[in-house]
């Protein structure tokens, strides 16, 4: 039958697509209003979307929306690593709902990609203020079931992992994607338990990077590199970021830049001031 459907048309059934599989519902007023279709039209467009595919989504008379159904399958594929990285810029191509939503997801990634179905649940889970039920394999403990209220999605140059407060360890943490099995979305309202209440996500601190004072022979290149003034870097990151960055830059920690290795370009110079960051324990020679 899509094959019989003008693009235009296929677009508005994409984007419908695509709500409810990453948002949980659409209402029809979404679809006229990004599409500048009348309201016949757009009608039109969930009856083809539903003889497409019945069993995906149900009308809620109440809230007038429709709703993804639990037996929801997409119809248009979602490559992972490709929706990931539109996810975390903003970027739309004209088949999803990415252009007019903005989705908690940091920055993109071609490394561990994860169960796209799972980042969905997730995402659904964040944009509508929800807790969720997870199966989550750890390195300390195996499998085992957890309730997490996500914030954010992030790549952290490695891996892709969700930012979350856990129930368990009352405590924020990253969770890692791809050791996550099974997503269930929970009803129970969230408590102090978002973004806003958690300090390290919050709280920006300053990174002041330099050229390596063994390593480099000829500072001026590494500072024409990373657009330096002053001979120094200072940027401001997320501390539950700053160890995973440190890490993806290859940044030298260590108290006096003793780190040997042409891989090592840049000093954190202001490594001292940072000791309370917990996150820099992951950090190159950061002890």
């Amino acid at each position: 039958m899509l094959e019989s459907i003008s693009f235009a048309q296929k677009q508005r059934l994409a984007y419908i697509d695509f709500c409810l599989l990453f948002k949980g519902s659409i209402y029809r007023q979404d679809l006229i209003n990004r599409f500048k279709v009348g309201l016949s039209a757009g009608s039109r467009d969930f009856s083809i979307y539903k003889e497409l595919a019945p069993n995906n989504l149900t009308y809620d008379s109440r809230e007038k929306r429709y709703c993804q159904t639990p037996e929801f399958k997409p119809v248009f594929e979602q490559d992972a690593s490709r929706t990931l990285t539109k996810l975390a810029n903003d970027i739309s191509d004209g088949f999803d709902a990415i252009g007019d939503i903005h989705f908690p997801v940091e920055a993109p990634s071609s490394l561990n990609i994860p169960d796209i179905f799972i980042v969905a649940r997730l995402v659904q889970a964040i944009l509508n203020n929800k807790a969720v039920s997870v199966i989550y394999t750890s390195l300390s403990s195996g499998s085992g079931a957890r309730e997490l209220v996500p914030h954010s999605i992030v790549d952290n140059g490695l891996r892709w992992h969700v930012r979350a407060y856990d129930r368990k360890s009352h405590s924020f943490r990253d969770f890692v994607l791809t050791r996550i099995s099974k997503v269930t979305i929970k009803e129970t309202p969230i408590a102090e338990e978002s973004a806003e209440a958690d300090l390290e996500w919050q709280s920006l601190i300053p990174l002041q990077l330099i050229p390596h004072p063994i390593n480099v022979e000829y500072s001026t290149a590494i500072e024409m590199d990373y657009g330096m003034e002053n001979k120094q870097l200072l940027i401001n990151v997320r501390a539950a970021m700053a160890g995973y960055l440190l890490r993806r830059w290859n940044v030298d920690c260590s108290e006096r830049g003793t780190m040997k290795g042409a891989g090592y370009q840049l000093w954190l110079q202001n490594r001292l001031t940072l000791n309370d960051v917990q996150n820099l324990t992951i950090a190159p020679g950061f002890k």
